[in-house]
């Protein structure tokens, strides 16, 4: 709606990511999915050279690749914490650092997605918060790098939202209620409510604002 041409990235599961590309299109938009695991170099790299063949530059990058799984302290979960790690942040770091040439040439914008969890860590999930704080200081570090480049680099960090990652806690009602009390605007957001400020970081309108960490959480957490 906003006139970009979007790249959806998936894994393993074509159906929803072709799902969206229907969606966008149907709204006017042009759009396509490409598989690749972000947490691959050499994936990473192709994803960022199948967009450019296909459309001649890069103008926006929007990394939101990510894993939310419970890690208990002391468990020994070693495996969760690799793993997260993996996608969460070695992946936006590959993929970004394939698309910063191309950013760089197209006067662009990157906007990186942490979390409530990685501004105040968040218990039984320390390696989702690890992975979400170190993209705010990755979000910072190119921001004063990159924009002498002119790329601007900035961030949103979510509070909970309608998603299926959140799907478990969500449906269960109690669990629900009590996440509802702890938002002092009394609800979950909804995917769209993290797409417009995602837009106006990526917009003329925020053509000035450089490493940047927005919050959209209804008030749960209030960092400044």
């Amino acid at each position: 709606r906003a006139g970009a041409r979007v790249a959806v990235n998936y894994v393993r599961r074509e159906g929803p990511a072709n799902s969206l590309v229907r969606e966008i299109r149907d709204a006017g938009g042009e759009a396509m999915a490409l598989a690749g695991d972000v947490a691959r170099p050499e994936e990473a790299r192709q994803l960022i050279r199948d967009v450019v063949a296909a459309w001649d530059r890069l103008d926006i990058l929007v990394n939101n690749a990510g894993i939310w799984e419970e890690d208990e302290a002391g468990a020994g979960s070693l495996d969760v914490w690799d793993r997260t790690l993996a996608v969460n942040l070695r992946g936006t770091y590959l993929v970004t650092d394939a698309a910063i040439p191309h950013l760089a040439k197209a006067g662009g914008a990157i906007v990186f997605v942490s979390s409530t969890a990685g501004q105040r860590g968040e218990a039984r999930h320390a390696a989702y918060a690890a992975s979400k704080g170190a993209i705010i200081s990755y979000t910072k570090s190119l921001a004063a790098e990159l924009g002498p480049r002119g790329v601007r680099v900035n961030c949103v960090a979510p509070g909970w939202v309608e998603t299926e990652m959140t799907s478990g806690a969500l449906s269960d009602r109690e669990s629900r209620e009590a996440i509802e009390r702890s938002i002092p605007l009394g609800r979950v957001a909804t995917p769209a409510e993290i797409a417009g400020p995602v837009l106006f970081l990526v917009s003329d309108l925020a053509r000035h604002v450089q490493g940047e960490v927005l919050n959209v959480n209804g008030g749960s957490v209030l960092a400044g």
